[in-house]
């Protein structure tokens, strides 16, 4: 064989050989590929399922933590309705207890009816004399007004009843309502000034003492504690014996 046909037939072998190699290579490469694709996509699919599992996870977690705090709302919002009724029972169990205790204090208090007898020796002219009758009835009106929770009509009869009445055995009593009624409006102010008339014009009043314990309330409520607290002081001073002495006790304990 000629030598330069010989180098053209193993010029086409070693051509052959390295076409032959890509192809081997290049198929190689194609199979790594898709494994690698196949891996990396079971890989991602594995990642995906965990997230997805951690975020279901997650909402179960919130839904219950919902319903706990939905739960103890409610029971929240149970005491606090319990705490409200006991509370307003308690306020209308004392009113009643005050109002009894006022009805039977009236009757002390009420003077007995004197028909007066005419005099030559009076000159001046008389006073007039208020009808023992109307005090009583102007005094129960204003009072049911009051066990009404009609405040404000309340607070305008008994001051009416002062200024009708000055010199009546029921005057103190009203006054002392009066301030209660501005105290049940939340106007302390105005039941303080109210309760002090009380103190000022009748101060051996059976009335005397509640009305400190009562201006005592006022004055913590609208966060004047040193007052409060020299105010019961005061009770327990100028009236011992007392029974607003004993809650003026418990409550200095208490500061």
């Amino acid at each position: 064989m000629p030598a330069c046909r010989l180098r053209r037939v193993c010029r086409f072998s070693a051509l052959a050989l390295l076409l032959a190699t890509l192809g081997v290579q290049q198929a190689r490469a194609g199979v790594f590929d898709d494994d690698e694709a196949r891996r990396q996509i079971n890989n991602l699919t594995i990642k995906t399922n965990e997230r997805l599992d951690t975020l279901a996870k997650a909402q179960f977690d919130l839904v219950n933590q919902i319903q706990v705090l939905r739960e103890e709302n409610a029971r929240l919002r149970g005491q606090v309705e319990t705490l409200t009724y006991e509370l307003d029972s308690s306020k209308k169990r004392q009113q009643d207890f005050y109002i009894d205790l006022d009805g039977r204090l009236r009757k002390f208090e009420s003077p007995p009816v004197v028909e007066a007898k005419p005099s030559d020796e009076a000159k001046a002219p008389n006073k007039p004399v208020a009808d023992p009758s109307a005090e009583a009835h102007d005094y129960e009106a204003a009072l049911n007004y009051f066990k009404s929770n009609k405040l404000k009509e309340a607070a305008g009869a008994f001051e009416a009843f002062g200024k009708n009445y000055p010199d009546s055995a029921l005057a103190p009593s009203a006054q002392y309502w009066l301030g209660n009624a501005h105290y049940a409006l939340h106007d302390c102010k105005r039941s303080i000034d109210a309760q002090k008339v009380v103190l000022a014009k009748w101060p051996g009043h059976a009335k005397a003492p509640d009305s400190l314990i009562n201006i005592a309330t006022c004055q913590q409520e609208l966060g004047d504690a040193k007052g409060a607290k020299s105010t019961l002081e005061t009770v327990l001073v100028k009236y011992p014996d007392s029974t607003a002495a004993a809650t003026a006790k418990q409550r200095l304990k208490k500061k």
